[in-house]
């Protein structure tokens, strides 16, 4: 099932054209990720698919529903965590949460359980009766995602939800995204930081100025831009390196030797470091270190857009 299709998706402020001809597709269950600078769309094509605001071009569906025929269907069943945190300092936790599901019609017990059920989750139950405004800012994002996933929705759409906070809370919050999806919710994940997408996303879409550049799974991603690894060999001493014997070892590309470091190009789809290894063990020359360099999705970012990701 798609949980999420976007068909020719055009939206214009003015004469600013914030998302151009978008086309995606979110399958159930994926942990899909959404990447790009400030500016690239991102937040306009979660709003949209979370009907605050209107298309100006193009069709949107949410669990196979056209978004503007089924907007209320489609609302009750999707978790928003925003980038900014939404929630009340004068209320307590349990208050907070309490609020937000009722919003979604849930009443008596059933309110009641969901509620203890999502403070439990972002490991907050002990703290249900205190207020948020003495919150560190990790524990309020925390009560953030339990404001957004009380009513158990079937999709949780998450935007920068670790902005400025302690490691041990964005820990906790990633660790709260992949549970969240074994518990059958599919996720919409934006982020800064190109650790935590390559860490739990199974698919992504890289937007720039409104558009989808690229798309797929980590390893699909990295082949776009490269399809080699580069090996970094620290030796005693080049004497007697032969690099037209290394080229002859399958995979290898390329050989550069700099001083005392020997680097080694070879096809990303051959594992040959054992027989590399082999060779200069086989002429007595000492490794003292070896490097790999693997490209990261940091890589295809910076080649695909010209810019990092925090620009």
């Amino acid at each position: 099932m798609k949980i999420v299709k976007v068909e020719g998706l055009t939206k214009r402020f003015g004469d600013i054209i914030a998302l151009d001809n978008v086309n995606l597709e979110i399958e159930e269950g994926e942990i899909y990720g959404l990447l790009g600078p400030n500016g690239a769309g991102k937040t306009t094509a979660i709003n949209i698919i979370c009907g605050l605001l209107n298309v100006d071009k193009g069709r949107v569906y949410v669990f196979e529903k056209e978004i503007r025929q089924a907007a209320d269907y489609i609302k009750r069943n999707i978790g928003i965590v925003p980038q900014d945190i939404a929630i009340y300092g004068d209320l307590s936790a349990y208050e907070n949460v309490r609020f937000f599901a009722s919003l979604y019609g849930l009443k008596g017990k059933e309110l009641k359980e969901s509620v203890e059920m999502a403070l439990e989750f972002v490991g907050l139950i002990d703290k249900a009766k205190e207020m948020p405004n003495r919150f560190s800012g990790g524990m309020k994002r925390r009560l953030n995602v339990a404001c957004a996933i009380a009513h158990k929705p079937k999709l949780i759409i998450m935007d920068e939800p670790t902005v400025g906070i302690d490691p041990q809370s964005r820990n906790h919050i990633l660790e709260s995204v992949k549970k969240l999806n074994k518990m059958g919710s599919t996720i919409i994940y934006t982020s800064h930081y190109m650790e935590e997408v390559e860490a739990i996303c199974t698919k992504i879409s890289i937007m720039d100025h409104g558009k989808i550049i690229a798309e797929g799974t980590k390893e699909e991603l990295i082949s776009m831009v490269t399809d080699t690894n580069t090996t970094f060999i620290t030796v005693g001493s080049v004497v007697g390196i032969d690099e037209e014997k290394l080229k002859e070892i399958t995979g290898v590309k390329a050989v550069e030797i700099n001083e005392n470091v020997v680097k080694i190009i070879s096809s990303r789809d051959v594992c040959n470091l054992d027989k590399i290894i082999q060779y200069f063990t086989s002429k007595d020359i000492p490794i003292k270190n070896i490097k790999s360099e693997i490209p990261d999705l940091e890589t295809v970012f910076l080649t695909l857009t010209g810019r990092k990701l925090r620009d």
